[in-house]
This record gives structure tokens, C-alpha cells and sequence, in this order.
């Protein structure tokens, strides 16, 4: 990140959870927000609100990743109201059970466009208009687990891994990547405080992480001048325990 230079950040699924606090964390650290959402247009709008209360600008822009053609609009929009963009921080996701035996066809493709590919297109557009930056893909801990309940969004997210390794060496050096494998942090949808309680044994700290947590570690990469084709794991340690382990 250039200090003292303005810069402008955007945030793909900053409605909700984990991206709504990402984009807050930058813009109380000076940065411009584009809060992207697809079906979560007032909760983007409240983050993007939120945000301008720190004193930047801040805008809602939606797209649906599962759309391949929505991308081509979303980023001209992006580019259209903000001009160059310094920082890509790829959060949108879907986190949908499914099992390797009976999963359609569709659940991995659904899963690979948007958890994958949309983040892949998003980085190959980020390198095209901007000079320098840093991009910051959220991944998961459970890339690195038998989660047998979530195959299709496992292979996805391993995909994604394997895709910031190699632009670290294609963009670089204008463009550092990067990214950050949240573990017990948030209950999914629909689930409660209960959820991350029976399962803190289940990482070396036995406990559950914050929100906050998540976006120092990405303000740390997008201030981390030598560092770039790194993976933070902000799990607790759960990663160590290896595959045999499931959540």
C-alpha cells in the first residue's frame, strides 16, 4: 500500500459477515470502499453508509458472480465511479453442504464459478488497471480438512489457493497476492454461539476467533511490503491437526 496516497478498495461480499467487516476495517483505515453485494443490496448500502462515517467514499455496486456475463458490467461500473483501484479483496462466497457421492454436476460448478472463477476474473481486471496493488483472497481452513459435508465448496476454495500461488508469480512484482484462511470464527447461517462452542476443541487454542481478527490479518498483507504468495491461517492453529480431522 502507498502511504499517504489515496486509495480506493473493493470488497466483494461486504454485506454480510466477514466482508461487511473487512471493507469497515479498511475505510477506518482511510481507504475508499466499493461494497459489492448480489442479493444483499440493503445490508451493502448500510456497510457502504457505515463506511462513509469514517470519512471516505464509499459505494454499493451488485453483481451476481454466478453470472459470468455480470462481470464484465460490475467492473466497469467499479472503474466508472472510482477510477483506479488499489486493493481487491475477494470475499464473496457460497457455503452450501454437499457430499462427494451425490452432488449434481451443478453444486461444483455453482461453487467453482463463484467461490473460483469470479475471484480469477476479478484479479485479472484488478491487474489491468492499476499500476501497483494488492490483492487479498479469503479462503478456509477447511482446505486442509476431511470435511466430507462440503466437497464442492472444499475443491473451490483449494482452487482459489492454488490460483493466488501462481498470480503471485504472474503479477509480481507490481502486484502482490495473498491470502487469508479464516477457521472458527463465524456460525454459518442459521446457527449460533453454540455451534462454535462444541467445536473450540477442535484447534491448539481451543477457542473461536473474531471477526476482527480476519480483517487485522488482511491489513496486515495489504501493509506487508515483502510479503506476497502467502497464506495466513487465522484458525486457532486447527490447520496443524491435518487431514484426518474434520470440523
Amino acid at each position: 500500500m502507498n502511504k499517504g496516497k489515496e486509495q480506493t478498495a473493493l470488497v466483494t461480499g461486504a454485506g454480510r459477515r466477514l466482508g461487511r467487516n473487512i471493507a469497515l476495517s479498511l475505510a477506518k483505515s482511510g481507504m475508499n470502499i466499493i461494497a459489492h453485494y448480489s442479493t444483499s443490496r440493503q445490508d451493502a448500502e448500510e456497510t457502504a453508509k457505515v463506511a462513509g462515517e469514517s470519512g471516505v467514499k464509499a459505494w454499493a455496486v451488485g453483481a451476481d458472480f454466478n453470472e459470468p456475463e455480470a462481470l464484465a458490467g460490475f467492473t466497469k461500473k467499479c472503474s466508472g465511479i472510482a477510477g483506479s483501484i488499489g486493493v481487491l479483496v475477494n470475499s464473496a462466497s457460497i457455503f452450501k453442504h454437499g457430499h462427494i457421492l451425490d452432488s449434481p454436476d451443478s453444486d461444483y460448478i455453482e461453487n467453482l464459478r463463484i467461490n473460483a472463477l469470479a475471484p480469477l476474473e476479478l484479479c485479472r481486471w484488478f491487474s489491468k488497471q492499476c499500476k501497483s496493488g494488492v490483492i487479498i483472497n479469503m479462503l478456509d481452513a477447511r482446505m486442509d480438512d476431511y470435511d466430507k459435508d462440503h466437497i464442492p465448496y472444499a475443491l473451490s476454495k483449494q482452487a482459489l489457493r492454488t490460483i493466488t500461488r501462481v498470480l503471485s508469480i504472474e503479477l509480481a512484482p507490481r502486484i502482490r497476492v495473498n491470502g487469508v484462511a479464516p477457521g472458527l470464527i463465524l456460525p454459518p447461517a442459521g446457527q449460533d454461539i453454540e455451534y462454535l462452542e462444541k467445536r473450540a476443541n477442535t484447534n491448539p487454542l481451543q477457542t473461536w476467533g473474531s471477526a476482527d481478527d480476519i480483517s487485522e490479518a488482511v491489513l496486515y498483507l495489504i501493509n506487508a511490503n515483502f510479503v506476497t504468495g502467502q497464506v495466513i491461517y487465522v484458525d486457532g492453529g486447527r490447520h496443524l491437526r491435518g487431514f484426518s480431522h474434520a470440523f
